[in-house]
């Protein structure tokens, strides 16, 4: 905990941004941090609790159990380095999730109750920083080589995560990506407003210093056939992505202008970072677009399309409105369902709920040009299910020259290389592999292991490297019999 009675006597005060108007003409990061001396007095605000739920795991807080109040102590106290040897004891990536997770622990906050939570994610935010800046971040290789070889196949925070632990116990490991840079959607899937490359690059050296060999535009399952690793090394980690978008098969669906988002955000990402050039971006300058799902792969293309200077965008959620605050004694600590607005979204644009496209409405040149849409009501049935009904009469159109189709993913690509392998799939269509007990993390193939979005389906980054340290951990028992290595 930090100050006893810090709690009562110090507001919260938490980062800020740029402004719009000078945010949106650039890709950069445009957070506005809080300085260390300001940070100290929110890390006091840490309260004695008895129960510490912005920690507490799966069933609400932080997944990979950050051991919260101990280095929001230890930054009131000033003692840095200690608290980012703290930090790094749960989280291979803090530098990733002090920007880009949701902070499912800042709601678990006890002092959300009176909605006043410790700014937790800005305080870990700037202790990795910190730590990268003094130069307190460094290789920690294995004293001894086991002898053996693992092969982890998916470079994103579940990879990067399993492959570093598995490095550090003395292991072979070798990281193959598919892409031609390291990261998985970290790298080309979140616009770099969001989360600079850079931050990926720093922590790769480090992975490089510790043994980690890293293979780029290597397919497996395309460019080296899967069972090849079967026969090269001693375990395989499948941590790729859920990759398979959730499509939408309506009349109208292979006009010119209809993408899936994903495909519209990679090729803007891969042009800020140099990968490609402007022929090759799905340019939104001057156009209608129209995005299709209100989650953040939506505001991710709400504010790319901002940037490339669109005419109008908006955003089209299929979900009722939500609550704009949330009941606290009937959800808390657990994650709540209420009205939030993303940055993308305050840079504006138009958000409209309980709403249902039925159409893609086209020109004489097959280019879109409308979406024909139609309100819906929800409401449950005597078992309590939601149920949902079209408005009759509630047809409307919105001009659209682009629409992004961002509706989530369904499970990860079956064909290549889990086709191959022949693994079996539970019935989401994800690697199946169980959490706990003797198999924790294996599938049904000897030595091959899943974890992160490949067996749990679309998540959170920070349950993806929540996964990748305990399937490392499941690795390296299965290998060498015991481990020292944290779940």
């Amino acid at each position: 905990m930090g100050k006893i009675t810090g709690f009562k006597e110090y507001p919260q005060q938490d980062r800020s941004y740029a402004p719009v108007n000078e945010r949106v003409v650039h890709f950069h990061e445009f957070i506005i941090p809080l300085d260390q001396e300001t940070l100290k007095i929110q890390g006091s605000r840490c309260m004695d609790c008895g129960v510490p739920f912005c920690h507490d795991g799966p069933q609400g807080g932080c997944p990979v159990n950050n051991l919260i109040p101990d280095w929001n102590d230890l930054v009131y106290r000033g003692y840095w380095q200690d608290a980012l040897d703290t930090l790094h004891s749960t989280n291979n990536l803090p530098e990733i999730t002090g920007r880009i997770c949701p902070a499912p622990c800042q709601e678990s906050c006890t002092l959300n109750l009176i909605d006043n939570p410790v700014t937790i994610k800005t305080i870990e935010c700037e202790i990795v920083d910190t730590g990268f800046a003094k130069g307190w971040v460094k290789p920690e290789p294995a004293p001894h080589k086991t002898g053996k070889k693992v092969a982890v196949v998916g470079s994103g925070p579940a990879g990067m995560s399993a492959a570093q632990q598995l490095a550090r116990v003395g292991h072979e490991v070798i990281l193959f990506e598919k892409e031609s840079r390291i990261g998985g959607l970290m790298r080309f899937g979140i616009p770099d407003f969001k989360l600079e490359k850079q931050l990926i690059d720093r922590r790769m050296e480090q992975m490089a210093a510790e043994g980690v060999e890293f293979r780029t535009d290597t397919h497996i399952g395309v460019d080296i056939p899967a069972k090849q690793l079967l026969e090269e090394f001693d375990a395989i980690a499948l941590t790729g992505g859920s990759e398979q978008p959730r499509d939408l098969p309506i009349p109208g669906r292979d006009l010119k202008g209809v993408y899936f988002a994903m495909d519209f955000l990679k090729a803007n990402t891969k042009w800020v970072q140099g990968i490609h050039g402007k022929d090759n971006v799905i340019w939104a300058k001057d156009k209608d677009v129209v995005v299709i799902g209100g989650g953040d792969t939506g505001s991710d293309c709400i504010g790319t399309s901002t940037r490339h200077g669109a005419k109008s965008i908006t955003q089209l959620e299929i979900m009722p409105k939500p609550p704009e605050k949330e009941d606290k004694l009937l959800v808390w600590p657990d994650w709540p369902n209420k009205m939030r607005t993303s940055t993308s979204q305050e840079e504006g644009c138009e958000r409209l709920f309980s709403v249902a496209t039925k159409e893609f409405i086209g020109d004489d040149e097959g280019n879109l040009k409308a979406v024909k849409c139609i309100k819906v009501d929800w409401s449950q049935d005597e078992k309590g299910q939601w149920q949902m009904t079209e408005i009759e009469g509630s047809e409307f159109e919105i001009k659209a020259d682009i629409a992004t189709l961002a509706m989530g993913f369904v499970h990860p690509v079956h064909e290549g290389m889990l086709d191959e392998l022949g693994v079996q799939l539970d019935p989401r269509g994800n690697v199946k592999g169980e959490t706990e007990g003797e198999n924790a993390y294996a599938t049904s193939m000897k030595k091959v292991f899943a974890a992160g979005d490949m067996r749990r389906g679309q998540s959170l980054v920070v349950w993806a490297i929540r996964e990748g340290r305990q399937c490392a951990h499941a690795i390296d028992k299965y290998l060498m019999g015991a481990t020292s290595l944290p779940r």
